[in-house]
């Protein structure tokens, strides 16, 4: 792993006894010596802090920059103003999905994109080489580290740690603020209430001590990856690279509320909305394990022994205590909401119901 770039909080997370792992080219935590149970639960009833600084950052102004990433970006940024964020998909021209991100709306002429790891750098290729002159895009993804702080008890964690942040508990949902150099948005990937901390790289390690100081007497703890990715799954929350790909359509993936389809422009419109009239050949759905066992990633779908689809991912929920996934499924299978099918997981067939994602409710407004 010598040659993954590291967090400007990595030192904090070997000293806390953090497994390590690779991901999206970046060495991060992906639990603490308790565990990935404990981290899910603590954000489900507490507070969680996570260290998710592989995020790209990229900051994109000049003149008409948010009418340039406007015209780029699926969203709709005219339904939002400044001091607002919006997630969103920088599709193909064939309709797959390069990257979904976080965009934030700075103003008319500076917007800062929040990519992932793995495809930041090709969202900024894509970017600079559209961009009309004037406007330029800067990557700060080494400038910059990102905290989230997810659960109930998150804006007490605010109100009591920083006085500065007074007005971070009053954000509404995908609002932000800049409380000095530090920029907070409500937003996060868990289901839960939560923040995102943009925080310049030499400032973050005594804003993660900050941080942790004060969940500890909350029940909270930190969390790594391994609990973010459990979080997600049970919101049903797309992972690019699984559920959502240059070959997974946001038709497909149930994306499509990320699309503004009366824009006159975007990259991939054309064959997106031609994909929604006639209608996906293949649609996201969830499935609830009914039997024991735990799908994973890659896993062949039956109804009535025949093949109707494969995971896009797999966990055993905390919350529920059972196996969930989320999968491709045929819509020419007939295969509808209520439905049984098995998952062949290594040879045996798990029993699963066919569910509409969340699988626990969501309390992030």
């Amino acid at each position: 792993m010598d040659d993954l770039l590291t967090s400007p909080l990595h030192d904090r997370h070997t000293t806390l006894g953090a497994s390590l792992g690779a991901f999206g080219g970046w060495s991060m935590p992906l639990s603490y010596p308790d565990g990935t149970v404990a981290e899910h639960t603590a954000v489900r009833e507490s507070v969680g802090v996570f260290d998710v600084s592989h995020l790209g950052k990229l900051a994109i102004t000049g003149p008409g920059a948010a009418e340039f990433v406007n015209r780029c970006f699926t969203a709709d940024l005219g339904k939002i103003g400044p001091g607002h964020a919006q997630y969103t998909l920088c599709c193909t021209e064939d309709g797959g999905v390069v990257d979904d991100l976080i965009v934030y709306l700075v103003g008319p002429d500076e917007v800062l994109a929040v990519p992932n790891a793995a495809n930041a750098a090709r969202v900024a290729e894509l970017l600079r080489a559209a961009a009309p002159a004037g406007v330029e895009v800067v990557d700060r993804h080494r400038e910059l580290a990102v905290i989230a702080v997810q659960g109930p008890r998150s804006a007490e964690l605010f109100t009591t740690m920083f006085a500065g942040f007074d007005g971070v508990a009053g954000l509404d949902y995908m609002e932000f603020t800049d409380a000095g150099a530090v920029r907070v948005c409500r937003t996060g990937y868990t289901g839960e209430r939560g923040y995102e901390l943009l925080v310049p790289a030499d400032a973050a390690p005594g804003v993660w001590d900050a941080l942790l100081a004060g969940a500890g007497p909350l029940g909270g703890r930190p969390a790594g990856l391994g609990a973010r990715d459990t979080l997600r799954t049970e919101m049903g929350y797309p992972l690019h690279g699984q559920d959502l790909s240059v070959d997974i359509s946001p038709v497909q993936a149930g994306s499509g509320w990320a699309v503004g389809w009366s824009k006159p422009e975007f990259w991939g419109r054309d064959a997106l909305v031609a994909e929604k009239e006639a209608g996906p050949a293949r649609r996201l759905r969830g499935l609830r394990a009914t039997g024991r066992g735990v799908p994973r990633a890659g896993m062949t779908v039956l109804s009535d022994g025949e093949q109707v689809g494969t995971t896009t991912s797999g966990t055993f929920s905390p919350t529920l205590k059972t196996g969930i996934a989320l999968a491709l499924i045929d819509t020419a299978s007939g295969v509808a909401i209520g439905d049984q099918v098995r998952v062949d997981v290594r040879g045996r067939e798990l029993a699963c119901e066919v569910v509409k994602p969340p699988f626990v409710p969501s309390h992030v407004r």
